[in-house]
């Protein structure tokens, strides 16, 4: 009962994801401390990639990298945290499906009793080796 209303859970997360970017590129634009922070997190991640694809490339990584204009940053930042919504979205969902898996080794364990639980071999299914008769 419960994991249909977590797996529901992550579905009406991701559908809501969208529109929760749309809303921070507006709240962007109403609020400038608001933005500058993004913003900030927009050139820190731009510079950080472009670096790193220098390095890859294998170009000089002492150059000067020259800043993404308000808009790019806004819209740059806005993608970053989609992104990242989207990674813990996937996230949730194998966390979901192993607790999914561990409650039915759970409820097997249960249907088998107390011997499930400790582990205990069934007699029946013992293999005892009867010497045979000559």
């Amino acid at each position: 009962m419960v994991l249909p209303l977590v797996k529901l859970g992550t579905l009406v997360l991701k559908t809501l994801s969208k529109p929760i970017a749309t809303n921070l590129k507006q709240q962007a634009g109403k609020h400038p401390k608001f933005r500058q922070i993004i913003v900030d997190i927009a050139q820190a991640n731009h510079r950080f990639t472009t670096t790193l694809q220098r390095r890859i490339y294998g170009h000089a990584t002492d150059v000067e990298i020259h800043p993404l204009n308000g808009e790019k940053a806004v819209q740059a930042a806005v993608d970053l945290i989609g992104e990242a919504m989207r990674q813990r979205d996937e996230a949730l969902a194998k966390e979901v499906a192993f607790l999914r898996q561990k409650i039915e080794e759970m409820e097997q364990q249960r249907s088998r009793g107390l011997a499930g639980v400790l582990h205990f071999k069934n007699p029946e299914s013992v293999n005892t080796k009867t010497p045979n008769p000559v």
